[in-house]
């Protein structure tokens, strides 16, 4: 008799990997960073603004949590939880790297009460990639990823991490108020006011690269003049010169 196949196992849930890592077991520890990775670095590097400083940030969170884990009350989610470990060690590491005690500004007093209805709105859906992509297409991609990188750097600290997390990994406004510990009128107001920052400075990009554009410079104006100089006297040679 044929034997049968394995059945596939389910991934383990939040709480089974919490429990296994507690009782010290460290392929569970590493199948959970691999399923957090991305939304904790990025909430990292939102805060830190380097990437080597937030990938630093990543491991001594890591390190902290898998300590701690044999205290986690399941009173959260471990997304959460481990969102706010990380977001204490970005902001001691900034405290260090800036060699002062100040911490950035994550709960600073704002008019909340303006927000507008709309602000909760998720971000627009990514574009998919063509299958096969060019090369020139990848590079004005990556030129875009990175003026894109580099504006949200430039956001406020207060709005940053709010953007972070509504934009980037979608989580919802209760989500993101759980993770940063502020009330979710603040998160709404602070995502409204990202989004209107960063669309102004990127509108300036544009206008700024509109007076590039089809640059007609002294070399092509000559080159231009020469060639179709050089053009007529091919059909007319007897013309003057």
């Amino acid at each position: 008799m044929p034997a049968l196949s394995a059945t596939p196992q389910a991934p383990l849930t939040d709480r089974e990997l919490a429990t296994r890592i507690a009782g010290g077991d460290q392929r569970a520890f590493a199948q959970l960073m691999r399923r957090f990775n991305r939304p904790l670095y990025r909430t990292a590097r939102s805060i830190v603004k380097d990437d080597t400083e937030a990938e630093d940030v990543l491991q001594d969170a890591y390190l902290q949590a898998f300590q701690a884990l044999k205290t986690f009350r399941h009173d959260a989610s471990l997304s959460t939880w481990l969102t706010r470990i990380v977001i204490n060690a970005a902001l001691a590491r900034t405290r260090k790297t800036a060699r002062r005690a100040q911490i950035i500004e994550l709960v600073a007093p704002m008019d909340d009460d303006q927000a507008p209805h709309d602000a909760d709105t998720a971000a627009g859906e990514h574009m998919t990639p063509p299958p096969i992509e060019q090369p020139d297409q990848a590079a004005m991609r990556a030129q875009a990823r990175r003026l894109l990188e580099h504006r949200i750097d430039a956001l406020p600290d207060a709005f940053r991490t709010v953007f972070v997390l509504r934009a980037l990994e979608e989580l919802s406004v209760e989500e993101t108020a759980a993770a940063l510990d502020i009330p979710e009128a603040t998160v709404r107001t602070r995502f409204f006011r990202a989004r209107a920052l960063l669309r102004e400075s990127m509108a300036r990009e544009f206008d700024h690269a509109l007076e590039d554009a089809f640059a007609f410079d002294g070399a092509r104006c000559d080159r231009i003049v020469e060639n179709t100089l050089r053009r007529l006297a091919a059909i007319d040679p007897s013309g003057d010169n």
